[in-house]
């Protein structure tokens, strides 16, 4: 098969990493890609987002499968054009994608096929949220309705805190047109979970389970960023939290979504609270997390291209795959200053060191290669240092060996990667 990749980050490097080694992959493509990604395909200069350069590429070289790493193009509708010019296409139609590309409707979508989630309600005025705000009091969780790269979500633990973040999106722009309706929501206690499965428009078939931490500095402090690191499998994904999420939340959000006329093809992110009273939904994304999908991959043990084949073929009733049961630890090194202002174009050097023990994958999310052939950082997540041990302190270990050998002065990692799964190893 000709298998074309969307996408450039640390997501798209695992996912064409893993297809690389498939029997059926003849021939792999990335668009754009990465500096890392050069190394497993041929990297094509078409942005993710340009929905027509793609389809006339996919045409244009015969491709046989084309899988869509990130949300935008999803929503923009890149599998419809797909879809429509005959090519095979990995990913949910823009009617599904709404999924992710409107909290709101995410959050209506639960409501109505008794999905449980946290209560909420929609607004378009900024001083009605406030009022609601103070009305529900803090805790409190403000969201903007649209995307904003993981980082338009604001765990508000002061009224002060969440009346400034209606400001910010509604009013100072900080997320452009994603802050123009917010989502307002009760704030849940729990250990968070990050959830996926694939579903062919019908069918689901659960994929694995990881846990992330989307706070900038160690101890979860500092603003929400896109991922600072995660690992899998969950621990706190027991087989009974696994069967209560596939039977009250996967299946029914897929038969849902299939009654609304909007069929779901594509990879289920399933974004949890496991609190004291069961399974509640966080978010749903309509495509692999990141930086999840990096550990995942290292864990997975079956062939990945069938399976995204016949779930695009809508044929995955029984299917199965199989899982090494070691622990993937991914570490993210990212530019100083980040996920504010950071210098990009910082050389990068000692990567082939950091990843020579073979327990170690490095994945590219923001590089480039100079004319040189140095390595340069050139977005805000640049580097996943992934490690994989029979336990998490082990994976753990040896995922920060790796990072210490990284010679890169202009960037930064949370040294505490896995540290609930650590504590509950040593309890």
């Amino acid at each position: 098969m000709k298998i074309l990749m969307v996408g450039s980050g640390g997501r798209e490097h695992a996912l064409c990493w893993a297809i690389s080694k498939s029997e059926k992959c003849d021939k792999l493509y990335c668009a754009p890609g990465n500096a890392g990604i050069e190394d497993v395909a041929e990297c094509i200069a078409i942005k993710a987002e340009d929905v027509d350069g793609i389809v006339r590429f996919s045409k244009e070289n015969a491709i046989d499968l084309v899988v869509i790493g990130p949300e935008a193009p999803l929503v923009l509708g890149l599998a419809d054009k797909l879809q429509d010019a005959g090519i095979l296409a990995f990913g949910p139609s823009a009617k599904a994608a709404e999924l992710e590309g409107s909290k709101g409707f995410m959050k209506d979508i639960c409501a109505k096929y008794g999905i449980d989630t946290a209560a909420y309600a929609r607004f378009t005025n900024p001083e009605d949220a406030k009022a609601y705000i103070r009305e529900q009091g803090a805790p409190i969780v403000v969201k903007t309705d649209g995307l904003a790269a993981g980082k338009g979500v604001t765990v508000a633990m002061t009224l002060e805190e969440a009346l400034q973040a209606v400001d910010d999106a509604m009013t100072g722009g900080v997320f452009g047109d994603a802050g123009s309706e917010i989502v307002v929501e009760e704030f849940m206690e729990g250990e968070e979970l990050s959830f996926f499965a694939l579903c062919d428009g019908k069918n689901t078939l659960a994929l694995a389970s990881a846990q992330d931490h989307k706070a900038v500095y160690d101890g979860d402090k500092g603003p929400n960023t896109g991922g600072m690191g995660a690992y899998s499998p969950a621990p706190v994904a027991t087989a009974e939290i696994e069967t209560e999420v596939m039977e009250k939340v996967i299946q029914p959000l897929a038969d849902g979504l299939a009654a609304e006329g909007r069929p779901y093809i594509g990879v289920i992110f399933a974004g949890l609270m496991i609190t004291k009273t069961g399974v509640r939904v966080i978010e749903f994304n309509a495509r692999f997390g990141d930086p999840e999908c990096q550990v995942l991959m290292m864990r997975l043990k079956s062939d990945l291209v069938p399976v995204l084949e016949t779930a695009s073929k809508g044929e995955l009733e029984g299917h199965k795959l199989d899982w090494h049961d070691m622990t993937a630890l991914n570490v993210v090194l990212a530019a100083n200053g980040y996920p504010g202002s950071y210098e990009k174009n910082t050389v990068i050097k000692n990567l082939d060191i950091a990843a020579s023990n073979e327990a170690t994958t490095i994945f590219h999310a923001g590089t480039a290669k100079s004319d040189s052939g140095e390595i340069l950082a050139t977005g805000g997540r640049v580097l996943n240092v992934v490690g994989r041990g029979n336990t998490v302190k082990e994976a753990q270990k040896i995922a920060y060996e790796a990072v210490d050998k990284v010679d890169w002065e202009n960037g930064f990692c949370r040294r505490d990667i896995g540290w609930r799964a650590v504590e509950r190893e040593e309890a």
